[in-house]
């Protein structure tokens, strides 16, 4: 993973102190970690990995001393650390000791969080007390086939809930991206990981001051793109592939998609423009129509939230017809889920860009990096739909008198159309910046991106906010 020759280890001679048990007799160098630092791309990072040969990578206070070391180091040096997880949970000989040792580690993944990136890669067993450390890291990723998690394996389940599962069907990798959310993504091997893991460190500053990296780009910010003009259909129920405007608008087509196999419908992931990283949430109207619902909205806030911590840009493309109704989302806290998006945009202070490219309906237009929750450039496209809702649902709840006639509904709804259905509309009111033509869409984001950068923006004081957990 890390730069050929770069990687100096610290700790390569601790062992544990546990004589019970026989554990006096079996005593290796290192204890079942590996700790150091070294660069990917020349850039400094701390990192650990567990070493499944040893005790299985069981956590004893020894091997967790190592792990707390190396964390306090990068968060004095201010670069970001990685783990890499192959292990069996906390050592048995040592009972309380290894508890302990769990707790300390979990103390410091809480301090650093939003001051260093933390990066954790599951590429094997990651069971018991080792789970909740990745859990509290930004980012987690899976290997397909040799990896899992879980809290309790199969047999504990098997003996308190009498359900047979295997430990791929327990918390394999294919669970964790599609189902649980808990992993940021998968890869098909540990080679692939570990490269994939460096090109994600590219993308990312190396702690909340730095900034974001500034690589070279041979891509012109003032680039235009026919195509995206005709990427919107006529038809207005038509769907169309976000990744693909979101393709042709970033440096190069290169686009770090974050939890791409869950919640679908939005889109989140790290791109460049003119060299710098920024954030990209983005409606996908190719499922579900591109609305809102429980699982998209948790997972755009969190990603709007490390992108703030981190001072990372935000561009925000939306095509969101309102929030997904039905009982099941209700029941399920939409409107608490709903709210977590709604307060990472509106609390964030780093630029924000925001692009509607068709429709922005209800609630999920504010939602949606509006210009009234505080974002600083709104464009819009002419195909753009601001509205309450689209015109057959609104003609039908206002001229409700009339559904007996057709051709009456039928005026009614053209003249809604044209009143509401348009973005001058909201340009008059100024929640839109300019309308904009979309093949010029990479030229203008860059040049907001580049107008914000010495945005400064100070939030009231206070201890911390209460976030609709």
């Amino acid at each position: 993973m890390l730069d050929t020759g770069s990687f100096e280890e610290f700790d390569m001679f601790v062992q544990h102190r546990c004589d019970d048990f026989g554990m006096e007799k079996s005593k290796v160098p290192g204890d079942g970690v590996i700790t150091g630092w070294g660069t990917v791309n020349g850039r400094t990072v701390c990192v650990f990995a567990k070493d499944f040969t040893v005790f299985g990578g069981s956590l004893s206070e020894a091997h967790a001393q190592k792990m707390v070391k190396i964390q306090e180091l990068a968060l004095r040096v201010r670069a970001p650390i990685v783990g890499l997880f192959d292990a069996g949970g906390a050592r048995i000989q040592e009972g309380v000791a290894a508890l302990g040792g769990y707790g300390e580690v979990f103390k410091r993944n809480v301090i650093a969080s939003g001051v260093v990136p933390q990066i954790s890669v599951i590429m094997g067993p990651c069971a018991g007390g080792d789970v909740y450390s990745p859990a509290m890291t930004d980012f987690i990723f899976m290997v397909r086939g040799s990896s899992y998690m879980f809290v309790t394996g199969p047999e504990v389940v098997k003996t308190v809930t009498n359900e047979t599962v295997t430990s791929e069907e327990l918390g394999g990798a294919q669970v964790h991206i599609t189902k649980s959310s808990v992993a940021d993504g998968a890869f098909e091997n540990d080679v692939e990981c570990l490269l994939q893991i460096r090109r994600l460190l590219d993308f990312l500053p190396s702690n909340n001051r730095d900034g974001v990296p500034m690589w070279p780009s041979f891509d012109d910010p003032a680039r235009i793109d026919y195509s995206l003009d005709t990427i919107v259909p006529d038809n207005p129920n038509k769907p169309y592939d976000m990744k693909e405007l979101i393709l042709k608008v970033v440096d190069e087509s290169d686009f770090f998609e974050i939890q791409a196999n869950f919640a679908r419908n939005i889109v989140t992931g790290f791109g460049r423009i003119e060299g710098r990283t920024v954030g990209i949430v983005a409606n996908q109207p190719m499922v579900l129509a591109g609305v809102l619902d429980a699982d998209a909205s948790r997972k755009a806030a969190r990603f709007v939230r490390f992108c703030d911590a981190f001072e990372i840009p935000i561009v925000t493309f939306v095509d969101v017809p309102g929030f997904l109704p039905g009982t099941a989302q209700e029941y399920g806290g939409l409107i608490k889920h709903g709210a977590k998006l709604l307060f990472a945009f509106t609390q964030a202070t780093v630029p924000l860009v925001t692009v509607i490219t068709r429709k922005a309906f209800g609630g999920a237009y504010d939602v949606m990096s509006s210009k009234h929750i505080g974002t600083d450039v709104n464009y819009a496209w002419p195909s753009a739909q601001i509205a309450v809702m689209g015109a057959k649902g609104a003609v039908e709840i206002i001229f409700r008198q009339d559904m007996d006639d057709p051709e009456k509904i039928a005026k009614r709804t053209e003249e809604y159309e044209q009143r509401f259905l348009s973005p001058f509309v909201a340009a008059e009111r100024g929640y839109i910046d300019e309308v904009i033509m979309p093949h010029a869409t990479r030229h203008r984001v860059a040049r907001a991106l580049a107008m914000l950068r010495t945005k400064k923006l100070e939030q009231p004081p206070k201890k911390h906010d209460n976030l609709p957990l």
